[in-house]
């Protein structure tokens, strides 16, 4: 089962760096072109991966220094489980060498850890890893940080309706009082704000089942780069692209 997203801390106004350009609270990542990277460079696909690594420190910091309050990471998605398997193998591993490594780091910047997707997938050690990681940092209001980890976004929608036929069917709720507040509960966000800014890296144009109901009415930016190399002047200018959106949301 999914980390499901603790109760959401208290949140103001968007926050606006020097310049008054107001800031979008939630800014999600599709992190894309980790393997075009390292097959530009001659190297194996893990090359790309341990590089797309060091783009999330980098960027981890960098939405601190810009005042971002919540950061969702779309970091391996439930189709991801098709790739060959000494690439998965590979995956796992940096991923068990980044929450050992990283953890302690994270935590004095503040960073609070959660994840969403299916969990369950992941061997007993690592989902121990991740347990330990939300709960270390279970108080740090600095940054929230979101990864997702076996998510897809159909498959969260899924989850959720089998949670709501259980609760209808145990007579929990009355279907007829159902309303997009009460089926928001029961996805593995329940607690954090719908992203604002979708970011997809590597000039990709598709959202590729990331947040589905989530991202019903964020901006999104597409830069023509590549995750490894997606840098702070990167994400600036994404976050200056949204600061110039006037967000209507259907009503004019």
């Amino acid at each position: 089962m999914s980390q499901r997203a603790a109760p959401a801390m208290e949140t103001g106004p968007a926050s606006a760096p020097a310049g008054g350009v107001a800031l979008p609270e939630h800014v999600a990542i599709i992190m894309d072109g980790n393997g075009r990277w390292a097959a530009a460079r001659g190297l194996p696909r893990i090359a790309g991966h341990r590089a797309g690594a060091q783009a999330v420190r980098r960027i981890l910091e960098a939405a601190v220094r810009q005042g971002v309050r919540w950061l969702t990471l779309y970091a391996f998605s439930s189709e991801n489980w098709g790739r060959p398997e000494d690439e998965v193998v590979d995956l796992m591993g940096l991923l068990r060498f980044y929450l050992r490594n990283e953890l302690a780091d994270l935590h004095k910047q503040g960073v609070r850890i959660r994840t969403i997707g299916a969990l369950d997938r992941f061997a007993p050690d690592l989902r121990a890893e991740l347990d330990r990681a939300v709960a270390t940092t279970a108080g740090n209001t600095r940054l929230n940080l979101t990864v997702a980890l076996s998510y897809g976004g159909r498959d969260e929608i899924v989850r959720a309706a089998r949670t709501l036929m259980r609760d209808a069917a145990a007579g929990r709720i009355d279907p007829a009082s159902l309303d997009e507040a009460a089926f928001s509960a029961r996805l593995d966000t329940a607690g954090t704000p719908d992203p604002d800014l979708v970011i997809r890296t590597s000039g990709e144009q598709r959202i590729s089942n990331f947040l589905l109901w989530q991202a019903a009415y964020a901006e999104f930016v597409f830069p023509d780069v590549l995750w490894p190399d997606f840098t702070e002047a990167h994400l600036q200018e994404a976050l200056a692209a949204y600061a110039k959106r006037e967000r209507r949301y259907g009503r004019r």
